[in-house]
């Protein structure tokens, strides 16, 4: 079992940053791919980055490509995303979630992920 908490979220201004943090429980974190998904209000959740177990291969939806920047460290069982240049659009509940299997490629659906955090709030203001 992995428990994920997520922190760094908050109150930014457009093209501001902000950098959100998972940590996770357990002596097995780097053996899971690790995704970052975010809820929009009013609509589905969506992927928007993910990182396999190695942190060789990473993948970002194109509406954050260039923007944000998913990194981890397994040494502190922590994974990062790094948001720049936020836009009102970007607000949303940010969740990261846990993949098993070393695989090469990220997952990029929900149903793909095994464990899941509680999210964390992410507001841009215009």
């Amino acid at each position: 079992q992995v428990q994920l908490v997520e922190s760094g979220g908050g109150l930014v201004q457009a093209g501001g940053s902000l950098r959100l943090s998972c940590v996770a429980s357990g002596r097995t974190f780097s053996t899971y791919g690790m995704g970052w998904f975010r809820l929009p209000p009013g609509k589905e959740r969506e992927f928007v980055t993910g990182i396999t177990w190695s942190g060789v291969v990473t993948y970002y939806a194109d509406s954050v490509k260039g923007r944000f920047t998913i990194s981890r460290d397994n040494a502190k069982n922590t994974v990062y995303l790094q948001m720049n240049s936020l836009k009102p659009e970007d607000t949303a509940v940010y969740f990261c979630a846990a993949a098993r299997g070393r695989t090469t490629v990220v997952p990029r659906s929900r149903q793909q992920y095994d464990y899941w955090g509680q999210g964390t709030q992410v507001t841009v203001s215009s």
